[in-house]
């Protein structure tokens, strides 16, 4: 019997990426796909090989089939269900971004693992890039010093159609996460406050709110800003966006596809200069690890393998959604938000 038997639940199009980094790993055996509709797991069985049960109940999957591992790939207003259901059930729970569709939601879920001993890991894969990894790398390496300020710029104009174009903050709450969940994890920080502006710019084709300026002051003093839009045409930035981190001894910056690199103080006597010359750092980009999808996959079976928390568990990927819902608020009271109460 292999180590995970596994029930995916929502066989929409994001799962199939799923299933296809998860169905070659020899450890690792699909029971069950469950969806709302019998139809549509059946079409997704049949599109993989796969020869498992179908159903249209999570718990009756997990009784019938001996699961112990739940991926839940269903629109964020069904995760607590399907997540709460699986770890009642003894499973642990790897799911999509983001973990829950409310903050009352994702403390219940945070709770229930607590109390169950499983765990709940969320789906964030643009963590898993080498470039990512050499930026942190050049920080963790104290390569500009202490740092106080880190940007994202996230401008794109994706002319996606259907519910994003009629959502009241497509950016934000169908994206945004991404972006918030990568400055956490580069600069190892979670977030106190946040003042956000919302807006729609002229041109824009979405119904609601397409663009946002966020100012967040973070755990360690930092201040991360973040400036983004979907209905930017022209100049387009990377989707893993283009970044700017500033430190006491100098700047690290990535464009989001290249390898990131730092400029620092240069050496040699510089006292008086109005402008001080700086020498280049080269960043490391070995970093071996799988991108994207499979990558935060790797992470999640290892995390379960060696009895750990993954990086993306959801006690730490609760501070990534309080971002985004701290931002909704900010932008709708014109206020700054106290996160402390949110996670």
């Amino acid at each position: 019997m292999s180590a995970y038997r596994v029930v995916v639940v929502g066989c929409g199009s994001m799962a199939n990426v799923w299933v296809e980094d998860t169905k070659g790993r020899h450890d690792v055996e699909i029971v069950a796909l469950v969806d709302i509709k019998a139809e549509f797991a059946q079409a997704m069985a049949d599109r993989h090989g796969l020869t498992c049960a179908i159903y249209t109940d999570v718990e009756q999957a997990i009784q019938e089939t001996g699961a112990n591992l739940v991926m839940d790939i269903t629109i964020p207003s069904s995760h607590h269900h399907v997540c709460t259901s699986a770890l009642r059930h003894g499973c642990d729970v790897f799911g999509e971004k983001p973990m829950a569709a409310t903050m009352e939601e994702a403390r219940a879920i945070v709770a229930l693992a607590e109390q169950t001993g499983k765990s709940l890991s969320v789906m964030q894969n643009r963590r898993y890039n080498a470039n990512i990894r050499a930026l942190r790398g050049l920080i963790d390496a104290g390569t500009i010093g202490r740092i106080g300020y880190i940007g994202a710029d996230f401008f794109l104009a994706p002319h996606f159609g259907g519910f994003r174009d009629a959502m009241e903050s497509p950016l934000i709450l169908d994206m945004a996460i991404h972006t918030f969940d990568q400055a956490r994890f580069l600069i190892k920080a979670d977030p106190v406050s946040v003042y956000c502006h919302e807006f729609n710019p002229p041109g824009s084709w979405y119904a609601g709110s397409a663009s946002a300026i966020c100012i967040y002051e973070m755990s360690d003093g930092t201040v991360f800003c973040y400036r983004g839009s979907w209905s930017a045409e022209g100049a387009p930035t990377s989707w893993e966006s283009a970044w700017r981190v500033t430190g006491e001894l100098g700047t690290a910056v990535w464009d989001g596809e290249h390898a990131p690199f730092a400029e620092i103080v240069g050496p040699g006597e510089q006292a008086g200069k109005f402008l001080r010359e700086h020498a280049r750092i080269e960043a490391d980009v070995s970093w071996p690890g799988h991108s994207g999808h499979r990558g935060c996959l790797d992470e999640m079976f290892a995390a379960l393998q060696e009895g750990r928390r993954a990086e993306t568990d959801c006690r730490d990927n609760i501070k990534s959604m309080a971002m985004v819902l701290g931002a909704l608020e900010s932008a709708r009271s014109g206020r700054k938000i106290d996160l402390a109460a949110y996670y």
